[in-house]
């Protein structure tokens, strides 16, 4: 018992070293993104209905450093204010599914052609999903006090910004840095910690040869993990050390992104909104366009990697055997103790905080 603890301690280690630096980067990216992209923006280039708008949403979302639950109170936000059920689709889904934190993860853990893949697969994903459901009838958007959707996150964009003074560009970078770096850094960071935690346990305990013995051939393991990531709760940036390790283990590179795909952009709390304010035919076209295209592009993908002879393994091994260097050990003790401190000062406030009033 005590040597199997040992064992995943150290893959979760060799997993979170590799990646330490890159998630850095992914915050810092983060945080400028926040301090040059203003809220505004978004909300004027999505409002309205028609093609066009399902593209922006698309696109638009695919940099946004939000989370799988924190991107629903943003989505509910622009449905309010004008934006059509296939644009609020295509944000729901192309936001959860990558972001510049998952692009710099997916770099360090994977490969480039998988970083410049995923982004894309995701745009494509979205603009499928946003095209079909603006063939559905249009209703008008339910308030949003009407939803609910609570799951710990608090990286939500301020929509209610048309009177808010406008800041200098170093104030906005350093709020947008501080933003990143406390708030968005705790929201995803457990999250990030418990798909290491996965990973290092596949890492140790699954076999080399576990995906050729069990999830069968090409097609049957683009199948497995699709259901397998349809109803898991797990964010972008958690699911790529898992797809990573599951990789080692010999997944196909395309049955992974079906994993990363699928996982981010379905669950329970955003199938809700869905439900509620794009309209009950709308969850049913969400998830099979979700499903559909994630198999599609995941056959794809098998299908380039194999035409250009690509081990998706090499570029990892050589990223394993980079990381000894001194800027990943840095890089690690920085994370560790920004997560060390974002977590701990918060919980004893929370232990303190008994709701009651004097």
């Amino acid at each position: 018992m005590l040597n199997a603890l040992t064992g995943i301690m150290v893959e979760c280690w060799n997993i979170f070293n590799e990646a330490a630096p890159y998630v850095l980067f992914g915050f810092f990216a983060a945080g400028v993104l926040k301090a040059l992209i203003p809220e505004k923006m978004i909300v004027r280039h999505l409002g309205g209905s028609g093609f066009s708008s399902v593209f922006k949403a698309s696109l638009f979302g695919i940099p946004l450093p939000l989370c799988s639950c924190g991107v629903i109170p943003v989505a509910i936000g622009l449905r309010k204010q004008g934006a059509s059920k296939g644009a609020t689709a295509s944000f729901l889904v192309s936001v959860p599914e990558t972001g510049v934190d998952s692009i710099a993860i997916t770099w360090a853990l994977l490969d480039p052609f998988m970083t410049v893949i995923r982004p894309l697969a995701a745009f494509l994903t979205a603009m499928v999903t946003g095209t079909l459901i603006n063939f559905l009838p249009e209703s008008p958007p339910l308030r949003p006090t009407e939803i609910q959707a609570d799951c710990g996150c608090s990286d939500t964009l301020d929509m209610d910004t048309q009177t808010a003074p406008v800041k200098p560009v170093f104030q906005r970078l350093k709020d947008g840095l501080v933003y990143a770096f406390t708030d968005l850094l705790k929201d995803i960071g457990g999250w990030l910690m418990l798909g290491i935690l996965i990973a290092g346990i596949i890492s140790y305990f699954v076999p080399i040869d576990f995906v050729e013995r069990y999830l069968g051939g090409e097609y049957s393991s683009l199948l497995i993990m699709l259901v397998i990531g349809i109803p898991l709760y797990i964010c972008a940036s958690a699911s790529t050390p898992v797809a990573a390790a599951l990789v080692l283990k010999g997944l196909s590179p395309g049955a992974a992104l079906v994993f990363l795909l699928a996982g981010p952009a379905t669950n329970a709390a955003t199938m809700t909104v869905v439900a509620r304010q794009l309209g009950k035919a709308a969850v049913t076209v969400y998830v099979l366009a979700i499903a559909v295209s994630s198999l599609v592009i995941g056959w794809g993908v098998n299908r380039f990697y194999s035409w250009l002879s690509i081990d998706i393994t090499g570029w990892m091994d050589q990223i394993g055997d980079s990381a000894d260097s001194g800027v990943y050990l840095l890089s690690s003790i920085v994370l560790v103790a920004l997560l060390v401190r974002n977590y701990l000062p918060r919980r004893k406030a929370e232990r303190s905080d008994c709701g009651c009033h004097q």
